[in-house]
């Protein structure tokens, strides 16, 4: 069977099942989640075998490191999967919502009422745990999906879907709704972001080579961010015993995530004492430090910072440090060279903290805490299915509101129009 087929079958499996999840109850939704999420403690062993199958394999076709990263699921990883189901499963339904209902003058009373997107198709690289992310999402918002993974975690990939089948079985749900795509040829993914007749939004998770051939070529529209080239502006009135750890947890805690620190703004009058103590932190954990001339006046064993340093997402450990005269040359620094993906300002001073989340243009701003709690899961939306740093319809993590759309609803009494 071709390719082109075989995503025509696919497609049109997901758009009937998209109707019937579209009228689900919250009760077997909720069920389905629930079952998935037993499934994948149950099958725990399984799962992971699988996952070292796919870890073998990367490693020998040389996939980099963060990749690598990325692929591994401990069992902290599939226990956090679980609790996300689970999490999505307590969180209210948001389909059938009415809201922001006005009286006209006609007599007529118009509304709002939220409804699913239809049929989502997710393309991802190297994390399996997005294949159950996406999926739980999209079971809970009333919508099919389509989920195409990365080569690398093909066979973890497919484990995890049989759990879901039998999780949406066991709910008497159709299994349809959600489909992950069995073959790792290139060919499916031209195919899929090209079908507006079966697949309603694209939502692509991976390495900016692959978003931008998706935008660049998709027919259907498209929830992306590009790069995470996320900062940390450290105020001439921070409090240091926040500010230290902010900075090391923001770089450190993982280095090939989205929301990991790769450029550190550092207010001049706080920068001798913020950057030694920093510098001792990040040399313990062999992070190559790239500063402005300023900040190797302070650090010897820094190196010089390139034009195109301020715009890298590295996804390593490297960091980019600049030491700044104020607020305003932060923000603008930030403005210019940031991703609008996440961005946080470390100080005491409420004026400063105020303008910083008006004035920094991203998607997460955020006041005293690392850039590494921008992630679905931490917000508390159970699970995210991607970042979007687009301004239109979705922005920051994607969590179940953001795979809704709404609809006006009119409640009349025989009104006709005049």
């Amino acid at each position: 069977m071709s390719i082109e087929h075989t995503l025509i079958e696919i497609g049109k499996k997901a758009r009937a099942a998209s109707a019937l999840m579209a009228r689900a109850n919250t009760d077997a939704k909720n069920r389905a989640l629930r079952e998935t999420a037993r499934l994948i403690r149950d099958n725990k062993a399984a799962l992971k075998a699988a996952n070292q199958a796919d870890l073998d394999k990367a490693k020998t076709n040389g996939l980099e490191p963060a990749l690598l990263d990325r692929l591994a699921l401990s069992d902290s990883a599939i226990e956090t999967m679980a609790e996300g189901l689970e999490q999505i499963a307590q969180l209210p339904d948001p389909i059938g919502e009415m809201t922001d209902f006005k009286n006209r003058p006609s007599g007529i009373q118009v509304g709002k009422m939220r409804v699913p997107l239809g049929v989502i198709g997710i393309i991802y690289e190297s994390r399996p745990n997005v294949t159950v992310d996406a999926a739980g999402l999209c079971i809970k918002s009333g919508n099919a999906t389509i989920l195409r993974g990365g080569s690398e975690a093909f066979l973890c990939n497919q484990a995890l879907a049989k759990l879901v089948s039998q999780g949406l079985e066991a709910a008497c749900l159709p299994q349809d709704a959600v489909q992950v795509i069995d073959t790792t040829d290139r060919a499916a993914v031209g195919m899929l972001i090209t079908m507006p007749e079966y697949v309603d939004v694209i939502v692509p998770r991976g390495g900016k080579g692959l978003i931008e051939r998706i935008s660049r070529d998709a027919r259907v529209p498209v929830i992306k961010h590009l790069d995470g080239v996320c900062h940390v502006f450290i105020d001439e009135s921070a409090d240091m015993e926040k500010a230290i750890p902010i900075a090391d947890n923001s770089k450190t805690h993982r280095y090939g995530t989205c929301n990991t620190m790769e450029t550190l703004l550092v207010h001049q009058a706080v920068a001798k004492q913020v950057l030694n103590e920093l510098a001792v932190r990040y040399a313990t954990k062999q992070v190559e430090l790239r500063g402005c001339p300023r900040t190797m006046a302070l650090l010897p064993s820094a190196i010089a910072a390139t034009e195109e340093d301020w715009s890298t997402e590295y996804l390593a450990p490297v960091l980019s440090i600049k030491v700044v005269d104020n607020l305003d040359q932060a923000i603008a620094h930030i403005n210019q060279y940031g991703s609008h993906h996440t961005d946080s300002i470390v100080t005491e001073n409420h004026s400063n903290g105020m303008r910083f989340i008006r004035e920094v243009d991203s998607a997460s701003v955020m006041i005293n805490a690392s850039t590494r709690f921008a992630d679905g899961f931490e917000y508390g939306l159970g699970a995210e299915i991607g970042i979007s740093t687009d301004k239109i319809h979705a922005r920051g993590p994607v969590g179940l509101e953001g795979l809704t759309s709404q609809k006006y609803v009119v409640f009349g009494h025989g009104e006709i129009r005049k």
